[in-house]
Protein backbone atom coordinates (compact mmCIF):
# COMPACT_ATOMS: atom_id res chain seq x y z
CA UNK A 1 0.00 0.00 0.00
CA UNK A 2 3.24 2.50 0.66
CA UNK A 3 4.17 1.62 -3.22
CA UNK A 4 2.69 4.70 -4.95
CA UNK A 5 4.24 7.39 -2.38
CA UNK A 6 7.34 5.47 -2.53
CA UNK A 7 7.21 5.54 -6.71
CA UNK A 8 5.99 9.53 -6.31
CA UNK A 9 9.37 9.99 -4.02
CA UNK A 10 11.26 8.66 -6.18
CA UNK A 11 10.42 10.53 -9.45
CA UNK A 12 11.18 13.57 -7.45
CA UNK A 13 14.08 12.81 -6.36
CA UNK A 14 15.40 11.77 -9.67
CA UNK A 15 13.70 14.99 -11.24
CA UNK A 16 15.23 17.02 -8.52
CA UNK A 17 18.87 15.93 -9.50
CA UNK A 18 18.60 16.11 -13.33
CA UNK A 19 17.27 19.52 -12.89
CA UNK A 20 20.43 20.75 -11.60
CA UNK A 21 22.77 21.59 -14.02
CA UNK A 22 26.30 20.53 -14.03
CA UNK A 23 28.11 22.65 -17.15
CA UNK A 24 31.14 22.64 -19.15
CA UNK A 25 31.69 25.49 -21.58
CA UNK A 26 34.15 23.52 -24.01
CA UNK A 27 33.59 25.44 -26.87
CA UNK A 28 37.44 24.78 -27.46
CA UNK A 29 36.97 21.62 -28.06
CA UNK A 30 36.46 21.24 -31.81
CA UNK A 31 39.63 23.48 -32.90
CA UNK A 32 41.72 21.39 -29.85
CA UNK A 33 40.60 18.06 -31.82
CA UNK A 34 41.58 19.74 -35.03
CA UNK A 35 45.14 20.30 -34.18
CA UNK A 36 46.15 17.36 -32.82
CA UNK A 37 44.95 17.78 -28.78
CA UNK A 38 43.86 14.48 -27.12
CA UNK A 39 42.27 13.49 -23.92
CA UNK A 40 42.61 10.63 -21.17
CA UNK A 41 40.56 9.67 -18.69
CA UNK A 42 41.91 9.29 -14.62
CA UNK A 43 42.91 5.66 -15.80
CA UNK A 44 45.14 7.22 -18.51
CA UNK A 45 42.81 5.60 -21.12
CA UNK A 46 41.69 7.96 -23.96
CA UNK A 47 38.40 8.77 -24.42
CA UNK A 48 36.08 11.17 -26.16
CA UNK A 49 36.18 14.25 -23.79
CA UNK A 50 32.23 13.97 -23.63
CA UNK A 51 32.66 10.49 -21.90
CA UNK A 52 35.07 11.24 -20.10
CA UNK A 53 33.17 14.50 -18.67
CA UNK A 54 29.83 12.09 -18.14
CA UNK A 55 32.29 10.33 -15.18
CA UNK A 56 31.91 13.42 -13.71
CA UNK A 57 28.27 13.97 -13.73
CA UNK A 58 28.69 16.26 -16.44
CA UNK A 59 24.98 16.94 -18.14
CA UNK A 60 24.81 19.83 -19.98
CA UNK A 61 27.23 22.33 -22.20
CA UNK A 62 27.11 25.92 -23.53
CA UNK A 63 28.77 26.78 -26.58
CA UNK A 64 29.52 30.10 -28.04
CA UNK A 65 28.60 31.65 -31.15
CA UNK A 66 30.48 34.46 -32.79
CA UNK A 67 29.09 36.42 -35.96
CA UNK A 68 32.10 36.43 -38.56
CA UNK A 69 35.00 34.83 -37.07
CA UNK A 70 38.43 34.49 -38.11
CA UNK A 71 40.35 31.07 -38.79
CA UNK A 72 42.17 31.24 -35.35
CA UNK A 73 42.09 28.26 -33.65
CA UNK A 74 41.69 30.17 -30.16
CA UNK A 75 40.15 33.78 -31.09
CA UNK A 76 38.12 33.00 -33.97
CA UNK A 77 36.11 29.62 -35.13
CA UNK A 78 32.41 29.30 -33.50
CA UNK A 79 30.51 30.66 -36.36
CA UNK A 80 27.12 29.17 -36.00
CA UNK A 81 27.36 25.87 -38.06
CA UNK A 82 30.28 24.96 -36.10
CA UNK A 83 28.32 25.79 -32.53
CA UNK A 84 25.56 23.86 -34.07
CA UNK A 85 27.75 20.87 -34.67
CA UNK A 86 28.89 20.71 -31.40
CA UNK A 87 25.82 21.15 -29.85
CA UNK A 88 24.61 17.91 -31.44
CA UNK A 89 27.46 16.60 -29.74
CA UNK A 90 26.22 17.35 -26.61
CA UNK A 91 22.85 15.68 -27.62
CA UNK A 92 24.32 12.79 -28.65
CA UNK A 93 25.73 12.82 -25.16
CA UNK A 94 22.28 13.13 -23.26
CA UNK A 95 23.48 17.16 -22.60
CA UNK A 96 21.10 20.04 -22.19
CA UNK A 97 22.17 22.83 -24.56
CA UNK A 98 23.01 26.49 -24.24
CA UNK A 99 23.78 28.96 -26.56
CA UNK A 100 26.20 31.96 -25.89
CA UNK A 101 25.71 34.28 -28.73
CA UNK A 102 28.30 37.02 -27.92
CA UNK A 103 27.12 39.59 -30.98
CA UNK A 104 30.81 40.24 -32.46
CA UNK A 105 33.44 38.65 -34.26
CA UNK A 106 35.17 37.71 -31.38
CA UNK A 107 35.15 37.84 -27.94
CA UNK A 108 32.48 39.85 -25.77
CA UNK A 109 33.07 40.59 -22.49
CA UNK A 110 32.34 42.59 -19.60
CA UNK A 111 35.42 45.36 -20.59
CA UNK A 112 34.39 45.00 -24.30
CA UNK A 113 30.84 45.08 -26.34
CA UNK A 114 32.02 45.50 -29.77
CA UNK A 115 29.44 44.72 -32.72
CA UNK A 116 30.36 42.66 -35.49
CA UNK A 117 32.51 44.60 -38.26
CA UNK A 118 29.78 44.64 -40.48
CA UNK A 119 27.03 45.91 -38.32
CA UNK A 120 29.84 48.53 -36.77
CA UNK A 121 28.03 51.68 -39.41
CA UNK A 122 24.37 50.25 -39.21
CA UNK A 123 21.40 52.90 -37.53
CA UNK A 124 19.71 51.76 -34.56
CA UNK A 125 16.74 50.56 -36.18
CA UNK A 126 19.64 48.75 -39.33
CA UNK A 127 21.38 47.41 -36.12
CA UNK A 128 17.58 46.46 -34.47
CA UNK A 129 16.97 44.28 -37.56
CA UNK A 130 20.56 42.70 -37.70
CA UNK A 131 20.56 41.36 -34.35
CA UNK A 132 17.17 39.58 -35.39
CA UNK A 133 17.80 38.22 -38.09
CA UNK A 134 21.34 37.04 -36.68
CA UNK A 135 19.91 35.55 -34.21
CA UNK A 136 17.14 33.72 -35.97
CA UNK A 137 19.07 32.44 -38.82
CA UNK A 138 21.79 30.31 -36.33
CA UNK A 139 18.72 29.02 -34.01
CA UNK A 140 17.31 27.83 -37.38
CA UNK A 141 21.14 26.28 -37.87
CA UNK A 142 20.45 24.48 -34.58
CA UNK A 143 16.76 23.24 -35.23
CA UNK A 144 17.58 22.13 -38.45
CA UNK A 145 20.44 19.58 -36.80
CA UNK A 146 17.82 18.84 -34.48
CA UNK A 147 18.97 20.64 -31.44
CA UNK A 148 16.31 22.31 -28.84
CA UNK A 149 18.39 24.31 -26.22
CA UNK A 150 17.35 24.71 -22.81
CA UNK A 151 18.36 28.36 -23.39
CA UNK A 152 19.52 30.68 -25.80
CA UNK A 153 21.67 34.03 -24.06
CA UNK A 154 21.88 36.82 -25.52
CA UNK A 155 24.83 38.38 -25.35
CA UNK A 156 28.18 37.47 -22.57
CA UNK A 157 28.76 39.43 -19.86
CA UNK A 158 26.94 42.99 -20.90
CA UNK A 159 27.40 44.50 -17.82
CA UNK A 160 27.88 47.65 -19.73
CA UNK A 161 25.41 47.49 -22.39
CA UNK A 162 25.44 45.64 -26.22
CA UNK A 163 27.17 46.26 -29.73
CA UNK A 164 28.88 49.49 -28.19
CA UNK A 165 28.44 52.59 -28.80
CA UNK A 166 24.42 51.73 -30.17
CA UNK A 167 23.60 49.74 -27.01
CA UNK A 168 25.54 50.92 -24.27
CA UNK A 169 23.97 50.76 -20.63
CA UNK A 170 24.12 54.19 -20.69
CA UNK A 171 21.50 54.02 -23.53
CA UNK A 172 18.92 51.99 -22.03
CA UNK A 173 16.06 52.34 -24.40
CA UNK A 174 18.10 51.40 -27.17
CA UNK A 175 20.20 48.81 -25.42
CA UNK A 176 16.98 47.51 -24.55
CA UNK A 177 15.48 47.39 -28.13
CA UNK A 178 18.71 45.53 -29.13
CA UNK A 179 18.19 42.74 -26.50
CA UNK A 180 14.07 42.24 -26.91
CA UNK A 181 14.91 41.72 -30.84
CA UNK A 182 17.12 39.13 -30.08
CA UNK A 183 15.05 37.67 -27.33
CA UNK A 184 11.56 37.87 -30.01
CA UNK A 185 13.90 35.82 -32.57
CA UNK A 186 14.87 33.36 -30.07
CA UNK A 187 11.33 32.53 -29.30
CA UNK A 188 10.37 32.62 -33.12
CA UNK A 189 12.35 29.55 -33.44
CA UNK A 190 11.99 27.76 -29.97
CA UNK A 191 8.87 28.74 -28.32
CA UNK A 192 10.05 26.89 -24.68
CA UNK A 193 14.01 27.78 -24.41
CA UNK A 194 14.58 29.91 -21.84
CA UNK A 195 16.12 33.57 -23.23
CA UNK A 196 19.45 34.23 -20.81
CA UNK A 197 20.63 37.54 -19.83
CA UNK A 198 24.33 37.18 -18.63
CA UNK A 199 26.11 39.55 -16.71
CA UNK A 200 30.02 39.41 -15.05
CA UNK A 201 31.06 39.77 -11.37
CA UNK A 202 28.06 39.47 -8.96
CA UNK A 203 30.53 40.42 -6.13
CA UNK A 204 30.04 43.88 -8.00
CA UNK A 205 25.90 43.88 -6.93
CA UNK A 206 25.37 47.52 -7.61
CA UNK A 207 26.49 47.15 -11.57
CA UNK A 208 24.04 43.78 -11.60
CA UNK A 209 21.08 46.11 -10.24
CA UNK A 210 22.28 48.83 -12.71
CA UNK A 211 22.13 46.98 -15.42
CA UNK A 212 18.46 44.79 -14.82
CA UNK A 213 17.18 48.08 -13.22
CA UNK A 214 17.37 49.74 -16.60
CA UNK A 215 17.01 46.89 -18.47
CA UNK A 216 13.40 46.25 -16.58
CA UNK A 217 12.36 49.78 -16.61
CA UNK A 218 12.53 49.58 -20.69
CA UNK A 219 9.99 46.82 -21.06
CA UNK A 220 13.32 44.39 -21.45
CA UNK A 221 12.36 41.05 -21.64
CA UNK A 222 14.01 37.97 -20.20
CA UNK A 223 13.78 34.76 -18.38
CA UNK A 224 16.47 33.70 -16.93
CA UNK A 225 19.39 35.51 -14.78
CA UNK A 226 23.13 34.20 -15.30
CA UNK A 227 26.44 35.28 -14.44
CA UNK A 228 30.37 34.52 -14.37
CA UNK A 229 31.92 34.65 -11.23
CA UNK A 230 35.52 33.58 -10.63
CA UNK A 231 35.99 34.36 -7.13
CA UNK A 232 37.43 32.12 -4.82
CA UNK A 233 37.42 30.94 -0.97
CA UNK A 234 35.87 33.10 1.50
CA UNK A 235 34.39 35.43 -1.36
CA UNK A 236 32.22 32.69 -2.43
CA UNK A 237 29.05 32.81 0.20
CA UNK A 238 28.95 36.41 -0.31
CA UNK A 239 28.67 36.07 -3.95
CA UNK A 240 26.22 33.13 -4.12
CA UNK A 241 24.43 35.58 -1.41
CA UNK A 242 24.30 38.27 -4.26
CA UNK A 243 22.93 35.46 -6.52
CA UNK A 244 20.36 34.71 -4.50
CA UNK A 245 19.33 38.30 -3.75
CA UNK A 246 19.33 39.07 -7.54
CA UNK A 247 16.93 35.70 -8.03
CA UNK A 248 14.62 37.70 -5.61
CA UNK A 249 14.63 40.69 -6.56
CA UNK A 250 14.12 40.84 -10.12
CA UNK A 251 11.79 36.74 -9.71
CA UNK A 252 14.22 35.01 -12.73
CA UNK A 253 15.82 31.65 -12.19
CA UNK A 254 19.84 32.11 -11.86
CA UNK A 255 22.61 30.03 -13.07
CA UNK A 256 26.15 30.54 -13.20
CA UNK A 257 26.93 29.96 -16.64
CA UNK A 258 31.28 30.46 -15.77
CA UNK A 259 33.85 29.27 -13.18
CA UNK A 260 37.18 28.70 -13.43
CA UNK A 261 40.23 28.75 -10.93
CA UNK A 262 43.90 28.28 -11.21
CA UNK A 263 45.62 24.87 -12.79
CA UNK A 264 48.26 25.24 -10.48
CA UNK A 265 45.81 24.69 -7.17
CA UNK A 266 43.26 21.64 -8.73
CA UNK A 267 42.70 20.81 -5.15
CA UNK A 268 41.22 24.68 -4.23
CA UNK A 269 39.62 24.54 -7.66
CA UNK A 270 37.62 21.77 -6.66
CA UNK A 271 36.80 23.05 -3.19
CA UNK A 272 35.45 25.63 -4.95
CA UNK A 273 33.78 24.41 -7.23
CA UNK A 274 31.46 21.94 -4.57
CA UNK A 275 31.08 25.00 -2.61
CA UNK A 276 29.65 27.01 -5.72
CA UNK A 277 27.24 24.34 -6.43
CA UNK A 278 26.39 23.57 -2.97
CA UNK A 279 25.84 27.08 -2.67
CA UNK A 280 23.56 28.03 -5.93
CA UNK A 281 21.67 24.32 -5.22
CA UNK A 282 20.91 26.15 -1.97
CA UNK A 283 19.00 29.12 -2.77
CA UNK A 284 17.28 26.99 -5.81
CA UNK A 285 19.50 27.72 -8.17
CA UNK A 286 19.91 25.86 -11.65
CA UNK A 287 23.10 25.66 -12.38
CA UNK A 288 26.71 25.69 -12.27
CA UNK A 289 29.03 25.69 -15.79
CA UNK A 290 32.95 25.23 -15.62
CA UNK A 291 34.72 27.57 -18.41
CA UNK A 292 36.99 25.65 -21.22
CA UNK A 293 38.15 23.25 -18.34
CA UNK A 294 39.33 21.18 -20.89
CA UNK A 295 41.83 23.37 -22.33
CA UNK A 296 45.69 22.72 -21.81
CA UNK A 297 49.08 24.65 -22.99
CA UNK A 298 50.08 24.76 -26.10
CA UNK A 299 46.72 25.31 -27.33
CA UNK A 300 46.25 28.38 -25.05
CA UNK A 301 47.75 30.09 -22.17
CA UNK A 302 44.50 30.88 -20.49
CA UNK A 303 45.59 29.19 -17.00
CA UNK A 304 42.53 28.13 -15.35
CA UNK A 305 41.33 24.58 -17.01
CA UNK A 306 41.29 21.31 -15.70
CA UNK A 307 43.52 19.10 -17.66
CA UNK A 308 47.04 17.89 -17.07
CA UNK A 309 49.06 18.90 -20.84
CA UNK A 310 52.28 16.15 -19.76
CA UNK A 311 49.32 13.29 -18.89
CA UNK A 312 46.60 14.53 -21.31
CA UNK A 313 44.23 13.26 -17.67
CA UNK A 314 41.79 15.50 -16.09
CA UNK A 315 42.97 17.08 -12.62
CA UNK A 316 41.11 17.09 -9.55
CA UNK A 317 39.81 19.70 -10.31
CA UNK A 318 36.85 18.23 -11.84
CA UNK A 319 35.80 16.29 -8.96
CA UNK A 320 34.61 19.23 -7.22
CA UNK A 321 31.42 18.15 -9.29
CA UNK A 322 30.92 14.95 -7.70
CA UNK A 323 32.00 16.37 -4.26
CA UNK A 324 28.79 18.54 -4.70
Amino acid sequence: MFQPIFLATLFLLTYTQAAFFNGVDFSWLPQMEAHGYTFKNSNGVQEDLLKILQGYNVNACRVRVFNNPSNDPVNGHCSPTEAAALAVRCKSAAMEVVVNFHYGDTWNSVGKQNPPAAWAHLTYSEMVSAIANFTENSLQIFKSKGVNPYGVQIGNEINSGICHPTGTVSNPSQMSGLLNAAYAASKKVFPSSSVIIHLAQPQNIASIENFYDKYKSNNGNWDLSAFSSYGSGKEIPGIVANMATIKSRYNKPVMQVEFGGPETNPNGVKSDLAAYIKGVKGFGGLGVFFWEPEVYEPFATYAMGAWNGTTREPTVALQGFLAA
